[in-house]
């Protein structure tokens, strides 16, 4: 299943409900939601209360990127806010093992984040325990980012592990993400593409029909 998570990082706020209803009627079925502390990350981004807020106006499934040291803490605040998967970053947790299990047992997916320049080898005796791995493909921390290239190897990588365990694993990219390369992170072996600027800049509802297409041949051709 291919699925498009806008990120509201890249929306204009001042007409957020707009934005996101003019994505969701598009088709997409989820909702990037970043999470930042100003310390994993240089800068501030949204908290519980605009997560619990947007919940009022969205059905849609809610993916919260967690860029914040030791997660662990706001797993209560986030399924209370409406999360459905918190995905927390590698780097970010003292325990991974953990936290994960702290995230399931409250009723959530779960789901790790890699930054580019760690190996995916680090989630080895992870992989079977999350429901989706999140390879970032720019450093986190600023919309609008070129994607790194060699982040295209990693998800080859991934995917490759995956089907080797036979673990079905969302695979999904976030960084620099657009309709002229999406392809790329596609045939790599993505299946949940995060895209902010390039879905919510200019008309946002076209942008996403444009991506849903794209995705709607991958689906095609796989039958």
């Amino acid at each position: 299943m291919y699925i498009l998570a806008p990120s509201i990082l890249g929306a204009d706020f001042s007409r957020l409900n707009q934005q996101i209803k003019a994505v969701a009627d598009a088709g997409a079925r989820y909702l990037h939601l970043d999470v930042m502390d100003g310390t994993f990350v240089p800068t501030l981004s949204i908290g519980m209360p605009v997560i619990s807020a947007i919940r009022k106006c969205s059905d849609q499934f809610f993916d919260v990127h967690m860029m914040v040291m030791e997660p662990w803490r706001f797993i209560g605040e986030l399924k209370e806010a409406g999360a459905d998967l918190i995905c927390v970053h590698q780097e970010a947790c003292n325990h991974l093992d953990r936290t994960l299990h702290q995230i399931q047992n409250a009723g959530l997916k779960a789901g790790v984040a890699l930054n580019p320049a760690t190996p995916v080898s680090m989630l080895d005796c992870v992989l079977d325990q999350v429901d989706m791995i999140l390879i970032m493909s720019v450093n986190p921390g600023y919309g609008s980012q070129k994607f790194i290239p060699y982040t295209l190897n990693k998800i080859r990588q991934l995917r490759r592990v995956l089907d080797e365990r036979n673990l079905k694993v969302d695979i999904e990219v976030d960084g620099g993400v657009t309709l002229s390369n999406m392809r790329e992170f596609l045939d790599a072996g993505a299946n949940v593409l995060v895209s902010g600027s390039a879905v919510f800049k200019g008309d946002a509802s076209a942008n996403a029909h444009k991506f849903m297409e794209i995705m709607r041949e991958y689906e095609a051709k796989e039958g």
